[in-house]
């Protein structure tokens, strides 16, 4: 029996991750999107990968560009995940105010995230209406500092640690 797509989205809702946005630079202008589709692939070579929508405005331009950076979020930064993710459709330059930096490879870094990694496009597949894109990586940066912003079951969040003391179950 096929699953149905309501019943696999509520599944998959229950997988916290992490939120980043993704920027590229081409033919002098800057792009970017919210995503939460990122993890590290490979450490010989420097390897990650994200996910793409394929009716995604930027998903050709990443194409295009052959370059993308990836931004890491962190939870004081839920404005730029909502602004990057197309929730604040008044403002058309997503980039107006940021005091980003070019990266190596001209995607834009924006500032105080917790972590980044700048990338060329090293490989993409065909994920059904995503493109998996993989990035070698070409230089990254984890400076940290705060909580990471979270997506869970449809909602932003952030993380709360529990007890980092192991305990034995009881009974």
């Amino acid at each position: 029996m096929p699953v149905d797509s309501q019943a696999f989205r509520q599944a998959l809702a229950q997988w916290a991750t992490g939120v980043t946005v993704v920027t590229t630079h081409l033919n002098g202008s800057n792009y970017g999107l919210t995503a939460s589709s990122f993890t590290s692939l490979s450490l010989d070579p420097l390897l990650i990968l994200i996910a793409v929508r394929k009716a995604a405005f930027t998903h050709d331009l990443i194409a295009q560009s052959r370059v993308f950076a990836v931004n890491i979020l962190s939870a004081e930064q839920v404005e730029w995940g909502k602004l990057f993710a197309g929730q604040r459709p008044e403002i058309t330059d997503r980039f107006a105010g940021i005091n980003f930096r070019p990266a190596a490879t001209g995607a834009p870094i924006l500032p105080g995230v917790l972590g980044w990694v700048d990338c060329r496009l090293y490989g993409q597949h065909d994920g059904g209406d995503h493109t998996i894109f993989v990035g070698e990586v070409l230089e990254a940066a984890g400076p940290g500092g705060h909580a990471p912003l979270l997506y869970f079951n449809r909602a932003w969040g952030q993380f709360r640690p529990v007890s980092t003391e192991a305990t034995a179950p009881r009974g």
